[in-house]
């Protein structure tokens, strides 16, 4: 599209997850009917858990605000997650194009505007978060403090700030995602939507990988302006410590499903554009203790174990939806990976361990065919087939 042609935007789907997030939402979703360009955008609400009055309130105001929400039907039992719900929203959209909007954002004058300038087939659009300096910045984000909490949200200085940045940035992109992002449902729904493994934590980590496999454009537009309030609505940093040390367990057990999946840890450039290594079918032949187990099992495909391994598959089963009983086997099984890493705890340092996180991008840059030394390791490539791109579906 012709930025400069582009002035009218098609109505779309906000799509917000609320985990108990009433505080944010009563900010939020005023924040899109005051300044978006468009004042009779589609936003729907998922609740996926109500302790704070979310769904009395949504029953009081849906209908003022123009929100058509929908409540987990297993409320108080157990959650949908944030990328189930983010696909329940999206399914119903009646809308063409969706923005995956968080709890704790408030939308920049005319900023689905300014998105959808740039949005066709094949492209994710991401807006550009303001966000209070309390995490360090590469420059793929602005610093400015306009208050750390919705109740002292200071909008009019907001807003008199993002007036400003409308004239400086004015059609600046750069390449690179992070939420809000916006996308056709199309797009997003022929590669499956979010990935059910990775339930509240790095779905859009998994996410942004698939689309940059299947050749998807990554938009960030400096013109299309959010503030963020950094984590708040997740739980990661609202000051409720049980909720916090929830979110900590739903991100380490993510973390280690995001691994398992992938082969290496969460990778992107400063700007966010998503970096993905290769996927190799790696084997892990390990003698070692429960403890070296439990930090080495997600990091292959098969972890052949010298011990009995049944009393770390029963701690962890309940944190992966892969079957651990597949993925570890007896030590003296047939080994059948095209890449087989021999490790032996008594000789492992910790330059191995950082070694064996960074071994996909080892061995695409430097591997070949053969058996060699490694640090303590010992590392015998059979084939070097490359399997990232069978990910990119769910």
């Amino acid at each position: 599209m012709d930025y400069n042609r582009k002035n009218m935007i098609d109505k779309i789907t906000f799509c917000i997850p609320s985990k108990s997030n009433l505080r944010y939402l009563k900010t939020a979703i005023p924040s899109i009917r005051e300044n978006a360009h468009r004042k009779d955008h589609d936003i729907i609400v998922f609740v996926d858990s109500d302790e704070d009055g979310t769904v009395e309130w949504l029953e009081l105001n849906a209908s003022t605000l123009g929100v058509t929400y929908y409540v987990n039907p297993y409320l108080g039992e157990r959650l949908f997650g944030i990328g189930k719900a983010y696909d329940y929203c999206i399914e119903k959209a009646d809308t063409d194009i969706v923005m995956i909007f968080h709890a704790d954002m408030m939308l920049g004058k005319d900023a689905d505007l300014n998105a959808f300038k740039h949005i066709s087939k094949g492209k994710v659009v991401c807006a550009t978060r303001i966000e209070p300096p309390l995490h360090p910045n590469a420059g793929e984000k602005i610093l400015e403090d306009f208050g750390i909490w919705p109740e002292e949200f200071k909008q009019e200085a907001f807003n008199s700030y993002v007036d400003k940045l409308l004239q400086e940035n004015k059609g600046k992109t750069t390449t690179g995602i992070f939420a809000p992002w916006m996308v056709y449902k199309e797009d997003l729904l022929s590669i499956g939507g979010h990935d059910p493994i990775l339930k509240s934590c790095r779905e859009d980590s998994d996410l942004f990988n698939r689309f940059q496999l299947n050749g998807y454009e990554l938009i960030q537009s400096w013109d299309s302006l959010v503030y963020h309030l950094t984590g708040r609505g997740a739980g990661s940093f609202d000051g409720d410590e049980e909720r916090h040390r929830a979110w900590q367990k739903e991100m380490e057990n993510s973390t280690r499903e995001f691994i398992r999946k992938w082969g290496s840890n969460v990778l992107h450039s400063p700007m966010m554009k998503p970096i993905v290594p290769p996927k190799y079918d790696i084997g892990i032949v390990l003698k070692g203790d429960q403890k070296m187990l439990e930090a080495l099992e997600p990091w292959c495909s098969t972890i052949y174990y010298k011990g009995n391994a049944s009393e770390y598959i029963a701690k962890e089963q309940p944190n992966t939806l892969y079957n651990l009983k597949e993925r570890i086997k007896p030590f003296d099984n047939e080994k059948n990976n095209e890449i087989l890493v021999e490790v032996d705890q008594s000789t492992f340092s910790q330059q191995d361990y950082q070694m064996l996180q960074q071994l996909t991008q080892i061995i695409k840059e430097s591997g070949q065919p053969g058996r060699f030394q490694l640090g303590s390791m010992v590392m015998e490539i059979v084939q070097m087939n490359e399997y990232q791109n069978t990910l990119i579906n769910i």
